[in-house]
């Protein structure tokens, strides 16, 4: 069984290094390819992933900045593996927890997984609590929309098998690519499950880019995707 990880990029100098290491160290019993997507980077990322020669990692560069979504749909072009990982590029997600997150779509069980921060039993930073009410408010909108139960729209860690994330056919550029990608599998039918997960969160001045403003995309990006295709 291949892992696909892939690794959206804007301006992440402190930490891309990293977050590459923490992935090669994890899952050491699966065969792993890592793309990452630079989407137009200006802060010298762009040099470090210049002068990565590994096998297992593929970096694709964008032009111009065009967007998490954007980055995600090309990713996608590229993927050869079973299962497809998001890992974002700071490190406010945990790759060990790699094992976990898959383990339901090993089984046979779900097309497709969410890593929840809001379900307990797992470390969490204590910080935003208006970022908290927001994600819980878009989480409940998209509950009420699919009559669901999941509690963490938001989450950075999505887990896909190859076929469920090749027929989502994702079309947002920006943020709103997070509730795009939960209407369109629950309108689909895929089963999804939820894993707790360990939270580091960054604040701003840490380098944190999403901001209270996404919360109405998002919310206009549910009531959309749940109207159309």
């Amino acid at each position: 069984m291949k892992l696909s990880i892939i690794i959206p990029v804007f301006n992440e100098v402190e930490t891309i290094l990293e977050i590459i290491v923490k992935i090669k160290q994890s899952t050491p019993n699966l065969i792993k390819e890592i793309i990452i997507v630079d989407d137009c980077s200006d802060d010298g990322t762009a040099d470090i992933l210049q002068g990565i020669n590994d096998q297992e990692i593929k970096v694709i560069r964008h032009t111009r900045n065009l967007g998490k979504g954007a980055a995600l749909r090309t990713g996608i072009k590229h993927i050869s593996g079973d299962i497809i990982i998001f890992q974002d590029a700071d490190l406010e997600y945990d790759p060990r927890e790699y094992n976990s997150l898959i383990e339901p779509i090993k089984d046979g069980f779900a097309d497709v997984v969410y890593g929840s921060r809001l379900s307990g039993g797992k470390p969490q930073r204590v910080y935003m609590f208006w970022h908290k009410i927001g994600n819980k408010l878009i989480t409940f909108i998209a509950n009420f929309l699919f009559n669901n139960t999941l509690s963490d729209i938001e989450t950075g860690y999505k887990v896909f098998t190859r076929n469920a994330l090749e027929n989502l056919n994702i079309k947002s550029d920006g943020f709103s690519v997070e509730p795009e990608i939960t209407a369109k599998i629950f309108k689909m039918g895929y089963r999804v499950y939820e894993i707790p997960i360990s939270y580091y969160g960054r604040t701003y001045k840490e380098g944190k880019k999403i901001t209270w403003r996404h919360g109405f995309s998002a919310i206009w990006a549910l009531i959309k995707y749940r109207l159309i295709d």
